[in-house]
């Protein structure tokens, strides 16, 4: 198996994906930070192939920013408290990763999917 990575977002507040929603990944080396790709979420609230595929992988540490305080800003929450969202995280081998995204005005959650 070779090593790729995707990702989506929920919005848990409204009870559906957050569709419309900029995600930029990083890859992380020492002090530098260098873009990887930059991707907005479709109406599934998935980038439409994944965020990082087999041919650009590569083992290391990586974080993806989800601009989550535009998108809810958009949706009508203008009170919401959170801005952009930063999850950091290492990939040690060649596999499928997937980090979700769980996000509501006020608090947000992750985990390793499959």
């Amino acid at each position: 198996m070779t090593g790729y990575l995707t990702t989506h977002v929920l919005d848990t507040a409204r009870g559906q994906p957050a569709a419309g929603l900029a995600i930029t990944l990083y890859r992380i080396t020492g002090a530098t930070r260098e873009t990887v790709a930059n991707m907005v979420t479709n109406a599934d609230g998935r980038t439409d192939g994944p965020i990082l595929p087999v041919d650009a992988f590569k083992k290391g540490e990586y974080e993806l920013v989800f601009e989550a305080g535009a998108y809810l800003r958009s949706a009508g929450m203008s009170d919401a408290f959170l801005d952009a969202v930063p999850l950091r995280f290492k990939m040690t081998e060649e596999a499928h990763y997937h980090v979700p995204l769980l996000l509501s005005p006020f608090s947000y959650s992750t985990y390793r999917g499959s």
